[in-house]
């Protein structure tokens, strides 16, 4: 479903009743004497126009907007008598000039600026409700490129972000969406508005241009130049997820890091940069470094040094290390780099570098050596889906000894909830479905993004013995609830007595006693962690 102006709406804005409710109880309300209206579509106008005129408000309008109040039997002053000057260039010229944004612009607390307005005989203009021309549905209707040019508003979008701008003093309505919030506030307090009531119709209305000016560039680069309205700097990239494919960042990792060597960043080289610097951040404060590949730890762990980290994390895998990208919390050295550089490795990250690190590891003229530089995160994700996109916040919980609800019988010991707790962590930034195994802060192995939770753990575990790690003693973590008891089977019979999962399954019970007859320990947490 494609959106245009006239239907888009920001989904966080649709509560708006609920925010005029609290705040029209703590806020001064501000008459409006004057509306300028100027809409290319009518319907759902009527009775806004009929509640304005009934409380005494002033009406200024254009061309057919104007014919269309007078049809229902409403005064309206035309904007020719306000400019001076005709609608002229078939209509491309109506409202721009000064006596109308002056009007809308004018700030009513500067006396220096109410003095200009009345030397120059300037109406005031207290609401400003524009439809913008259906530049979207024009094109999508496979009109002429003469007829979509036509349809690029310039004089209605101009009048929005005036009407936004000023919104200490102007109600800016853009779009026949807001039209049964407007009658309603028309209905309960009548032609006045609340500041924050005309801030929020003013976040509405920059999110309407740029909504708009985003499909019309969209339509000038004719597909060459994907989701123009993106803010960020745009750079191409060599090839997105396989060569054949076109790519771009749009961002700045220039606030992210500096690079000291290698070549230019891949498509893919950012996606696992982004999923190391993840799974390295759960380490905490301990000396931690994650190796990474496809998105997935194929080693991770935390220990006194970094060079001790290190080698925990390589003996995890060390054949999908291969080719892999390197994430530390802490300043490699020279000991730390000298290890590394045994291992072919795509991109290294750290916050600082030893100057003998940083040689050592720049041997390799195309290996990738990023300096990470503090910043804010993102909190919400964005990512592209059927003709539209996803958003959401960051899953930024991170389990904690106060979430754990003990299930069982025996209690988890405190070296064990520590693995349980690391365990689940990693578990978080895994692809779903996945299983974990985790060993004083080492992962042992996981098995990642499986149909099925006991492929899953089946994965992890012929991971392990493949090279020969006992799994005596640790733990397990999933990051969804056991349907039935068969993956803590299967756990316990590899060696592990301690298991970390969210519940929430009508067959809980059934795990649980399971534990209770082996003597295995199980916590549950209330939060679930999937990573589709």
């Amino acid at each position: 479903m494609r959106m245009s102006p006239e239907n888009y709406k920001v989904h966080a804005m649709e509560s708006l009743p609920l925010i005029f409710d609290f705040f029209s109880s703590m806020s001064v309300l501000t008459p409006v004497r004057s509306a300028l209206i100027s809409v290319f579509h009518k319907d759902g106008l009527a009775p806004i126009l009929h509640a304005l005129h009934e409380q005494g408000v002033a009406l200024y309008s254009t061309g057919g907007t104007q014919a269309f109040i007078e049809s229902e039997g409403l005064p309206s002053t035309p904007i020719e008598d306000v400019t001076g000057f005709p609608s002229i260039l078939d209509g491309r010229v109506k409202t721009l000039h000064p006596n109308v944004f002056g009007g809308i612009l004018w700030r009513r607390s500067h006396p220096a600026d109410a003095q200009t307005v009345a030397e120059r005989n300037i109406p005031s203009f207290d609401l400003v409700i524009v439809d913008l021309y259906p530049f979207e549905d024009t094109v999508a209707s496979g009109a002429s490129e003469a007829d979509i040019i036509e349809k690029i508003d310039i004089g209605g979008i101009s009048l929005i972000r005036a009407g936004a701008k000023n919104f200490t003093d102007v109600w800016m309505v853009s779009s026949r969406r807001d039209y049964a919030d407007v009658l309603r506030i028309l209905t309960e307090q009548g032609a006045q508005t609340t500041l924050a009531q005309r801030k929020a119709f003013a976040a509405r209305s920059f999110q309407v241009s740029h909504h708009y000016d985003g499909a019309i560039a969209a339509w000038f680069a004719d597909g060459s130049k994907p989701f123009p309205g993106l803010p960020g700097e745009r750079r191409a990239l060599r090839y997105g997820e396989n060569p054949h494919q076109p790519a771009w960042f749009i961002g700045n990792l220039d606030e992210l890091f500096i690079q000291h060597n290698g070549k230019e960043l891949s498509y893919n080289n950012l996606l696992d940069i982004d999923a190391a610097i993840l799974f390295c951040a759960e380490g905490g404060e301990d000396p931690t470094v994650a190796i990474i590949k496809h998105n997935n730890a194929c080693g991770i762990a935390s220990a006194d040094t970094l060079s001790q980290a290190w080698d925990r994390a390589l003996a995890v895998d060390p054949v999908s290390a291969f080719g892999g990208v390197i994430a530390c919390n802490e300043t490699i050295e020279e000991e730390t780099a000298t290890k590394m550089n045994d291992l072919f490795f795509e991109v290294v990250i750290a916050p600082r570098y030893s100057v003998g690190a940083l040689d050592i590891l720049k041997s390799k003229k195309n290996r990738i050596i990023l300096e990470s530089q503090p910043c804010d995160w993102p909190q919400h994700l964005v990512r592209s889906t059927l003709n539209g996109v996803l958003l959401q916040a960051r899953d930024s919980h991170r389990d904690s000894e106060a979430d754990l609800t003990v299930a069982t019988k025996r209690a988890p010991s405190a070296q064990e909830v520590d693995d349980l707790l690391f365990a689940s962590a990693v578990c978080k930034h895994t692809k779903s479905n996945t299983i974990v195994l985790a060993k004083d802060r080492q992962l042992i192995a996981s098995g990642t993004g499986q149909t099925s939770r006991v492929d899953a753990l089946k994965q992890a575990i012929q991971k392990a013995e493949s090279f020969g790690i006992s799994l005596e003693g640790a733990v397990m973590a999933s990051d969804a609830f056991f349907p039935f008891p068969d993956c803590v089977e299967i756990a316990y019979e590899a060696g592990i007595r301690a298991v970390i999962q969210p519940g929430g399954s009508i067959k809980d019970q059934l795990s649980t006693d399971y534990c209770d007859a082996n003597g295995m320990a199980m916590v549950m947490t209330g939060i679930r962690h999937f990573k589709h």
